[in-house]
């Protein structure tokens, strides 16, 4: 199946796993594609996957990730040299604060990758260093963002499958129909025709420093994942002891909150720009193409864009190719266009402030489309 070939780079080893799940083979004079999918559209999505692996675009370039780890380690030795060397005083505070964002911003996108496989050809290094970046230095549990993540990409957008849509309904209500739906039952955890203002100070500024920092923890525990608990306590040994010695406590509780705060809404503000304006529903069992485009939209490409999301504005591509290095996902976008174009599937690239625009006004019609059921007798 697609979504097989997507995630799994080392297809000899992970079929291993597979043979005592074998219960039979289709008959001879039975369909191999469901019914609910688009037969052709699946047999032209494999062949391009053909074409991207005989033109290489799924080899990563270790030099490009290289120099995209050796600017975070950059960046987050500085943010520390900035305080040592010139003051605890409030701008070497704000620079340092804002040095330190950054570097673990840029380290949450490199983990992405990594924890996808695409840094290197074996797959053990990639898990390796993705315990260096996602553990030491961001301090979060690699498989705990492994599990959650790798259900957004089998079912991205889909209620009950997609956990990044969890949010729906306690906190805002999402998508045009779960909202008529919410009202019509008369449920109300929030004020969702207000949702579209409370979104600003609750999901991007608080998502980090609440929720991820202790369901991380929790899944670690709970999961016995012992060697990634381990790694993460590095990083707060770390932390505490380098700036510890700088900031008197007040101080440096001050600047672990502001800076996940920071990076918790750099993050919310990408990672949401290309799914929650788009389509949300129930599972259909479409055909992977068709799952992954109804569900994500690209943001224009800038050498900027490129750098500031991590290449996640190319949403579409990334998600049609999980394993793809993010260095050619402008190789195979015009690609993915002529194949979508073909097909009558619409191809969303939008500019990125529309992009974050579309955030509110997604939510901001959810809201209405929610009151208008609830109050309707």
């Amino acid at each position: 199946q697609d979504a097989f070939m997507a995630f799994h780079v080392d297809k000899v080893l992970v079929s291993k796993y597979l043979k005592p799940l074998q219960i039979g083979e289709l008959a001879p004079d039975q369909p191999s594609v469901e019914p609910t999918k688009n037969e052709m559209l699946v047999k032209d999505f494999r062949e391009l996957r053909a074409t991207v692996e005989r033109m290489g675009l799924l080899e990563p370039n270790q030099l490009f990730f290289f120099l995209l780890l050796a600017h975070i380690l950059l960046l987050d030795t500085a943010a520390w040299l900035i305080l040592f060397y010139f003051g605890t005083s409030l701008l070497p505070f704000v620079f340092s604060l804002l040095l330190l964002t950054i570097s673990q911003v840029q380290a949450s996108w490199l983990q992405h990758d990594l924890g996808h496989l695409s840094v290197f050809r074996k797959t053990k290094w990639n898990h390796l260093l993705h315990k260096f970046v996602m553990c030491h230095l961001i301090g979060a549990s690699a498989k705990w963002w492994t599990l959650l993540h790798s259900q957004h990409h089998a079912k991205p957008n889909c209620f009950h499958k997609d956990p990044d849509i969890d949010m729906h309904p306690f906190l805002f209500t999402l998508g045009k129909k779960f909202s008529v739906e919410l009202g019509i039952k008369k449920k109300k955890y929030m004020p969702y025709n207000h949702q579209h203002k409370y979104f600003f100070i609750t999901l991007p500024p608080l998502l980090f420093p609440t929720y991820f920092h202790c369901h991380t923890f929790y899944i670690a525990y709970t999961k016995k994942y012992w060697v990634d608990l381990a790694w993460m306590l590095t990083f707060y040994i770390r932390f505490f002891y380098t700036y510890g010695s700088l900031l008197e406590t007040k101080t440096l509780i001050s600047l672990i909150s502001l800076h996940r705060m920071l990076e918790s809404s750099w993050f919310v503000w990408v990672s949401q720009m290309n799914h929650i304006p788009m389509d949300i529903d129930y599972d259909k069992n479409l055909d992977w193409m068709s799952t992954q485009l109804q569900a994500t939209c690209n943001v224009e490409q800038s050498l900027f864009n490129d750098w500031f999301t991590g290449h996640l504005n190319f949403q579409i591509e990334h998600h049609l190719f999980p394993s793809m290095p993010r260095h050619n996902y402008c190789k195979v976008a015009p690609l993915v266009k002529s194949l979508c174009a073909k097909h009558g599937i619409e191809y969303q690239c939008k500019p990125l402030l529309t992009a974050f625009a579309d955030i509110v006004h997604s939510l901001k019609k959810s809201g209405e489309l929610w009151h208008d059921a609830y109050l309707h007798k």
